[in-house]
């Protein structure tokens, strides 16, 4: 198989970014497998099942491939452990390319998915990882803002008056294209945000405006916000989450980068565009 035949493995692909990467590479010409534990049918790619926990389902998403997008296994607070033994496999199976979702509050060596970031540079000659602040999806769908929003126009965080530069996942995905199919590979970690940084009450004043509801942030503390994840995650994971919400409280994500830009010839979308596309439209 010529590497113009080989398939490109997208992990997660029927989820936030994995949709987006693989409808991106369909449309592109790659040929593409589209891994997901139920081997969902994916307009234009091949289906193909794979379970973190599974490492049975390994082989048969390898075979063929030689440029993986990867998305961790969701909850865990320890994804080393099954994604290292995968990324081996993988490299011995001849891929060469590997590109890893992370996230902006987790360098290399970090916790969770840190450690594999820290791995990826010495399994594979080309790689890239994506460090994407939070992402705009997360006020629409079924994420937790989401249905705070839709039950009590309410957004709940301990983040306090900190900022951050939220980020599309439309820009995330067209990244990480880049990232896969560019050349030369990026051989580095991006940091991912939208075009401003902005705190949680100014993403309720402009969902208030966009949608024609009052939305308000609701301030926790730490400890509010991490009980209140623990009823539905592990505490080890609800206390990280919980942690990384006080860490923008404390500033650490305030910050925009020009990675969308740079990479893709064009600006990133505004929270504000985001919002009139997704929740809505402009009130009359």
């Amino acid at each position: 198989m010529t590497d113009s035949a080989k398939f490109t493995l997208v992990v997660g692909a029927t989820g936030t970014t994995g949709s987006r990467v693989a409808a991106r590479l369909v449309s592109a010409g790659v040929r593409v497998k589209a891994a997901s534990r139920r081997a969902t049918p994916v307009d234009g790619a091949r289906p193909v099942r794979f379970d973190w926990d599974d490492p049975s389902s390994y082989a048969g998403a390898l075979d063929g491939t030689d440029r993986v997008y990867l998305i961790p296994p969701l909850g865990s607070s320890d994804p080393a452990a099954v994604m290292l033994p995968f990324l081996r496999q993988a490299r011995s199976a001849g891929v060469r390319r590997a590109v890893l979702l992370s996230s902006s509050a987790i360098p290399a060596g970090g916790p969770a998915v840190g450690q594999v970031h820290q791995a990826l540079p010495g399994l594979f000659p080309e790689w890239a990882v994506l460090r994407p602040s939070w992402f705009m999806q997360n006020f629409t769908g079924d994420h937790a803002h989401a249905r705070t929003i839709e039950a009590d126009g309410t957004i709940r965080t301990a983040t306090g008056e900190g900022r951050v530069g939220f980020v599309d996942a439309d820009d995330i995905a067209t990244v990480a294209v880049h990232a896969l199919t560019g050349t030369p590979a990026p051989n580095t970690d991006l940091i991912i945000t939208g075009p401003e940084a902005l705190s949680y009450g100014d993403i309720a004043a402009i969902a208030s405006r966009v949608t024609g509801r009052t939305i308000t942030h609701h301030q926790l503390t730490y400890e509010q916000m991490r009980d209140r994840l623990a009823a539905d995650i592990p505490a080890e994971f609800a206390a990280m989450l919980a942690g990384m919400d006080r860490a923008i409280a404390e500033g650490a994500e305030d910050r925009t980068t020009d990675t969308v830009l740079r990479l893709t010839g064009r600006p990133a979308h505004s929270f504000r565009a985001f919002a009139e596309r997704e929740m809505g439209g402009l009130p009359s």
